[in-house]
């Protein structure tokens, strides 16, 4: 399987089918789960491939099952491998499947649920520098120093075969697909389910979806240093010198989201789907709330889940950031008299008018009081954004100096 900068890997389908095989003990069949509201938003038939419910969280797990057992006797001396989080918890379960030492080289910052997960199942977790470039190179001298084999996290024909074998599933689980949205990183996925699929039906359009604060396969470079987002798991700095050329013979079209619709997709899918998915894993569902393509007319559009290993303490901040934009929370701050009962009067305007207290704040620094005065800063709960006008309105007619309203917008 040599290939060069310019000529794609092939791949026939028996390589799919034996690394289905090899994975069975341990990789599972993900549900294609149709979306009504989805479906209705957007028009069209669209369904979700859950990978988010792959062992492991994440679609990793495939290709690393896959490279374990292609390695044969050369994983006696165990695998090292760099990865944000998503490979590594998928390369370690496989190596505790197979008995063989693990140790990952992770960037900064990498997700502490996905670090927690990866030693979980049995792996040395050790520091990769800024980015996932440089915990792949890490990794590298590390196999040189020790005689360990090293496992690249997407840039590997065995791990593409094993990505691949979700294509077998589409193929199995839904007739009429029409179109097929993956979330790039690497493009290890998007490679190999693009072969897997295409050899079988090629008229199935096939769309990679990156994040535009690192999109290497549109702009052919990537920001220097740690990058910020939401999709960690795809923050790739460079495209792979097996995956570049598939995708660029297979692939249809790439786009690219921003954190706004990424922060969305992902509350849209677990207010209205029910799923629980990372950033990195709800980029497909951004490309359609970006307007950006739109479902198949005739036939099913599916979106890949890739992955849901997202941190809980993340959650809150997206919830309230989602709730700000919908206009379901209020943040106001009044000037009291600074004697008992002038809050609690307060509070009773905001509960005849049906707004929820969430949180009340004393201020009095940093802001102009009257001596006998106290600033206090209250977030609401609230129905809708003229339900908000009304508590306003209603604060008002009683008599409260509403200073500053405070809108968060994104």
């Amino acid at each position: 399987m040599a290939t060069s900068d310019s000529t794609p890997i092939e791949i026939p389908r028996e390589a799919f089918i034996a690394a289905r095989e090899r994975g069975n003990d341990v990789v599972l069949h993900t549900p294609v789960l149709p979306s009504a509201y989805l479906s209705k938003r957007f028009g069209g038939s669209i369904v979700l491939k859950a990978e988010n419910l792959q062992r492991t969280g994440s679609f990793k797990i495939r290709g690393g099952m896959n490279k374990l057992a292609q390695l044969g006797n050369a994983k006696e001396t165990g695998v090292v491998a760099g990865s944000a989080g998503n490979h590594a918890q998928g390369l370690a379960l496989a190596a505790k499947h197979f008995g063989a030492k693990c140790e990952i080289f992770v960037p900064k910052g990498a997700s502490l649920s996905k670090i927690a997960a990866t030693k979980h199942h049995g792996a040395t977790v050790l520091d990769g520098g800024e980015s996932v470039d440089t915990a792949v190179s890490a990794a590298k001298a590390r196999a040189q120093e020790t005689g360990m084999a090293f496992c690249h996290p997407y840039d590997d024909p065995d791990v593409i075969a094993g990505q691949g074998t979700l294509g077998l599933e589409l193929l199995e689980d839904i007739d009429d697909l029409e179109l097929l949205i993956i979330p790039l990183g690497g493009g290890g996925l998007l490679s190999g389910t693009a072969l897997a699929l295409k050899q079988q039906r090629p008229h199935v359009k096939i769309i990679g979806v990156q994040a535009s604060v690192c999109a290497p396969f549109i702009y052919g470079t990537s920001p220097e240093g740690k990058i910020l987002t939401l999709a960690d798991g795809i923050a790739v700095k460079q495209p792979g010198n097996y995956t570049k050329p598939i995708i660029e013979r297979w692939v249809d079209q790439i786009i690219e989201v921003d954190e706004d619709s990424i922060a969305d997709a992902v509350v849209i899918l677990m207010e209205h789907t029910k799923m629980l998915v990372e950033g990195g894993g709800a980029v497909g569902l951004s490309a359609l709330l970006t307007n950006q393509i739109a479902p198949a007319k005739n036939g099913t559009t599916c979106i890949v889940l890739s992955g849901g290993n997202i941190d809980i303490g993340l959650i809150p901040n997206l919830v309230r950031r989602n709730e700000t934009n919908e206009g379901r929370r209020l943040t106001i701050f009044v000037r009291l008299p600074d004697r008992p009962g002038s809050l609690a009067s307060l509070l009773e305007v905001c509960a005849a008018n049906e707004a929820n207290v969430i949180e009340v704040q004393h201020i009095r620094e940093g802001v102009k009081l009257h001596p006998r005065e106290t600033g206090i800063q209250v977030v609401l709960e609230v129905k809708s954004q003229q339900h908000s006008f009304s508590v306003l309105s209603a604060a008002k007619a009683s008599g409260f100096y509403l200073s500053e309203l405070v809108t968060n917008t994104y």
